[in-house]
C-alpha cells in the first residue's frame, strides 16, 4: 500500500511541476507566447470546444469513478486495482490540465487558462493521501459515513 501511494503522489505532482515548468517557459521568455494566435482561428476554435467538452465530461467521472460498482470490487480485491484506477482518476485530470496550460499559452485565450484552474481545483479532492487509499480500498459497508 505505501508503494502505491508513493507511486500516486508522484503521479500527482510531476504533471503539476510539469505545468509550472511550461509556466515558467513562457513567462520568462524562453518561449513566445501567442505562437498560434493569428494564424489558426478555427483550430483555436475547435481545441478550445473539445477541450471544453473533455474537462466538463473528466471533472465528474474522475471524482466519482470509485464509485462505479466494478471500480468498487477492482479496488477492494486487488491490490494493483488502487494504482490502476488511481493512474486513470489522476490521467484524467492532469492530462487536460497540461494541454490547457499549453494552450493557454499558444494561444493566449483565457478560456484555457480557467480550463486549467479548473483542473487543479478539481485535483485537490483527489489527492492521493494514505488515508484516502486505505479508505478507497474498503468495502463500501464497513467504511464510515
Amino acid at each position: 500500500m505505501e508503494r502505491t501511494v508513493r507511486l500516486l503522489k508522484c503521479c500527482y505532482f510531476l504533471p503539476l511541476a510539469a505545468a509550472l515548468i511550461i509556466i515558467l517557459c513562457f513567462e520568462t521568455g524562453l518561449m513566445r507566447e501567442g505562437g498560434l494566435y493569428r494564424e489558426n482561428a478555427s483550430a483555436e476554435f475547435i481545441l478550445l470546444t473539445t477541450m471544453e467538452l473533455l474537462t466538463i465530461c473528466a471533472i465528474p467521472l474522475a471524482l466519482r469513478l470509485f464509485k462505479f460498482k466494478k471500480i468498487r470490487q477492482r479496488l477492494v480485491n486487488s491490490p494493483e486495482g488502487l494504482l490502476r484506477c488511481g493512474l486513470w482518476r489522476l490521467a484524467m485530470l492532469m492530462a487536460p490540465l497540461l494541454i490547457n496550460t499549453l494552450l493557454y499559452y499558444l494561444f493566449v485565450k483565457a478560456a484555457f487558462g480557467y480550463l486549467a484552474i479548473i483542473l487543479l481545483l478539481a485535483s485537490v479532492f483527489v489527492y492521493p493521501s494514505a488515508a484516502r487509499c486505505k479508505d478507497e480500498t474498503k468495502p463500501l459497508n464497513t467504511r464510515e459515513k
